[in-house]
Parts: C-alpha cells; sequence; structure tokens
C-alpha cells in the first residue's frame, strides 16, 4: 500500500523456529512496493539460508559485523541511515534481552545500537520464555526505550504446547507496518461501513445474492485502519480474512445489515456503503425447501430498506459515501445518485472493469467535480479514497494550507 511502498525495511532474522515466516514477510513486503534489506544472524542462518532472502528481497544479505562488501566495512552505521525502519522478526527472549543491556557483539546487536531510524521487534518464543518475569520485564524496558512491539500471538506452538509467544502471522505483520507507516489522516475518525452482497433467502436452502466478491470493501477497510481509523465492518457472505485493526459484524440479509449499520452508527464520522445490497427480497420465506413440482412458480418481491439513503437523512449524518456500480452511463447515474441521496461522495465504477476481481477502475464524484483515477488493484485504489475522504473532511483553513 501506500505507507509501504518507497520504504527501505531493514528485516532482521533471528534464530526461531518462526524464521520462516520471515521469508513469506519479505515477499509481501517487496509486493507492496519496499526495499527490503535482510540482516540474517548466525542462529536465523540455521533455519533459513541467506539464498533465499536474497531471491526474495533482490538485495545481498548482510551477516558479518565486518562485511567487505561494505566500502568502509561499517554495515552497522550504513544500513540504517537511509532506513525508514528496523524490523526484528522473530525477536526471540535473547536478542531482546541483549537490546535491553545495550550490548553490541555482533552486526544486529550493533546495528541497533547504532542506528537513525524506529526499531519494531515481533516476539517469538515457546509460552513459558514469555511469561517469565526476565522477559516480562525485558520487554517493559523495550517499550520505555521508545522500541514498538508488534505481538506476540496465541496459539499452538511448535513445541506442542498452546499460549501467548507466537510470532504473527506475515500478513498481520505487515498490516502493522502499514499503520506505523500510516498517514494518521483519520486518527480519531470513527468509521462504520459494510460490504460484500446480502443473501435474500427464499427457503432453508435457496436465495438471492449477487455476485460481489467484497474486496474492495475490505481493502477500503484495511485503508481506513492504516490512516488511523477506528473500523466496524457490516459485512455480508464473503470469502476473504478480516484485516488486522477491523471489528466486523457479519450479517446475511439486508434487513439484518441494516440492524446492525444501525447499531455500530452511534459516534461514528464516516459512512461507506459498499456493499451490493440486494434491491429486492422475498415477501415470504419459506419454512421448508420448495420442492420440485415441474410447474411454473411466480415469486413476489418487496423493496429492501435503503441503508445508505436512511443514514444519510438522519438529522446530524455522518459523512457518507456511496459505491454506483453501473453497466453504462456512469457519470449520469453515479452523480444522480450522490444527488438523490444527499452524499458527500461517491466511487463510481463499471461493471465491466472491476466486479469480483483484484482491480478496478473508479471516478470519484463530489461537490467539486468529476475526479478518475487510474485503474489500479483495490489495495491502492482503497488508499487513494481514503486519502481523497480525509481531504474532505478537513475544515476549509486546512485545505487552503494543504493546497
Amino acid at each position: 500500500m501506500k505507507s509501504i511502498q518507497g520504504r527501505k525495511i531493514v528485516l532482521a532474522v533471528t534464530g526461531g523456529v518462526a524464521a520462516y515466516k520471515a521469508a513469506e514477510l519479505v515477499r509481501l513486503l517487496v509486493k507492496a512496493g519496499a526495499n527490503v534489506h535482510v540482516v540474517l544472524t548466525e542462529g536465523g542462518a540455521r533455519f533459513v539460508t541467506a539464498v533465499t532472502f536474497q531471491a526474495l528481497s533482490g538485495n545481498p544479505v548482510w551477516s558479518d559485523l565486518w562485511d567487505a562488501r561494505m566500502a568502509n566495512n561499517m554495515a552497522h552505521i550504513d544500513l540504517s541511515r537511509d532506513a525508514d525502519a528496523i524490523l526484528i522478526a522473530p525477536a526471540t527472549a535473547d536478542v531482546i534481552a541483549r537490546l535491553v543491556h545495550g550490548l553490541a557483539d555482533d552486526l544486529l546487536t550493533t546495528l541497533c545500537l547504532a542506528r537513525d531510524c524506529p526499531l519494531i521487534v515481533a516476539p517469538a518464543m515457546n509460552r513459558q520464555m514469555w511469561e517469565h518475569p526476565a522477559t516480562r520485564r525485558n520487554v517493559a524496558l523495550l517499550h520505555q526505550d521508545g522500541v514498538t512491539v508488534f505481538g506476540p500471538d496465541s496459539g499452538e506452538q511448535a513445541c506442542g504446547e498452546v499460549g501467548m509467544g507466537r510470532m504473527l502471522e506475515p500478513e498481520a505483520l505487515l498490516a502493522q507496518l502499514e499503520t506505523f507507516f500510516g498517514s494518521g489522516r483519520m486518527r480519531g475518525r470513527k468509521v462504520v461501513m459494510t460490504a460484500g452482497p446480502t443473501f435474500e433467502a427464499i427457503d432453508p436452502v435457496r436465495g438471492i445474492t449477487n455476485t460481489s466478491s467484497g474486496k474492495m470493501g475490505y481493502a477500503l477497510a484495511r485503508a481506513c485502519v492504516v490512516a488511523g481509523a477506528e473500523v466496524v465492518l457490516v459485512s455480508g457472505p464473503v470469502a476473504l480474512p478480516l484485516p488486522d485493526g477491523v471489528r466486523r459484524v457479519e450479517v446475511q440479509s439486508a434487513l439484518q445489515m441494516r440492524e446492525a449499520v444501525f447499531e455500530a452508527l452511534p459516534g461514528a464520522d464516516v459512512f461507506i456503503g459498499v456493499a451490493a445490497v440486494a434491491d429486492y427480497r422475498p415477501a415470504d420465506q419459506a419454512e421448508h425447501k420448495i420442492k420440485k413440482s415441474g410447474e411454473s412458480m411466480t415469486l413476489t418481491l418487496v423493496p429492501n430498506p435503503d441503508i445508505l439513503a436512511e443514514v444519510a437523512g438522519l438529522p446530524n449524518p455522518p459523512f457518507c459515501v456511496g459505491f454506483a456500480a453501473e453497466s453504462r452511463d456512469l457519470d449520469k447515474y453515479a452523480e444522480g445518485k450522490r444527488q438523490g441521496k444527499r452524499l458527500r461522495l461517491v466511487v463510481g465504477n463499471l461493471v465491466q472493469h472491476g466486479l469480483g476481481g483484484d482491480d478496478n477502475q473508479v471516478v470519484l464524484y463530489d461537490d467539486h467535480g468529476r475526479h478518475p483515477l487510474a485503474p489500479a488493484s483495490k489495495v491502492e485504489l482503497a488508499a487513494r479514497i481514503v486519502d481523497h475522504i480525509a481531504s474532505l473532511m478537513l475544515p476549509p483553513s486546512q485545505i487552503t494550507q494543504n493546497g
């Protein structure tokens, strides 16, 4: 995403079994546009080789305090000087203890002591090691020294035990980094949003739905968290992982979605209606499965509530954002939706450009006109949309100051 793209990340891999996750983390960081330089300790190399990290990062791997590839033999100085952060993942109990006491007897510890950038650690160890008073004291001292700690997580461990101490999964670490580097433009804001399709039951096994994947909504939820917002996501049935830091409320039908939205709405600064809510539902739901008879069947449909219009029509509504997925005449229908429902912003797209896929092409419609965005992944478009929302929410004086 935007917060990671172009960042130089020094990733230190130490001697824990979770080192295998570091390889996937490098892949994800590079995919997000980061420039990754791996520092591999002697212990880390017992789990994953330098060849793996060099292939994934596209950069040389550093292990030796006296590496002659650095012109002045000062890798511990030069590696951090233009870095945006040093991330130690996994960070073992031993490494954490050495950091706390300011030891500098290898490349990693010397690099951390001589750094000129933020230091982040992702602990990974057995649950008893994590719970030991010495480790707890050391982690508390890290916090006092201004070091950021990501995790750990709870779950099954390599030793067969279950408890706190697992390193966060690579996807979660990436999300934490995105938030760490995020603009903060939505900090202090509460965002309520909808995503995915709704399912309107005909009988216990059949229903009316649509092909919305929920990808755009979930990407927006993640982008809002990265920008510092508190996010409540009311989601229809989708097969997507929950973005880190998002609170999800799962629903099926449009009526359930409406109820969940209004329950979450108090205190919301922004409401984003991304979900493809069914316009109609069956007037009656059969209690049992309807058996095939060979005869024609008539299904009576009744309108569903317009959740977005209801929220926008409140006496003191939040900043309301709508989505318009059209098959033709995008400008006409998207702008008409914005004016008809009195929305601050509408994100419009043609269904043939992105419904269900990973990429999209959208146009933003607001009081200032029409703003087309270049085709991009839904993740990148989500970041741009959130930036646009944040700009529209600025007081007039700040808009002038920010150009």
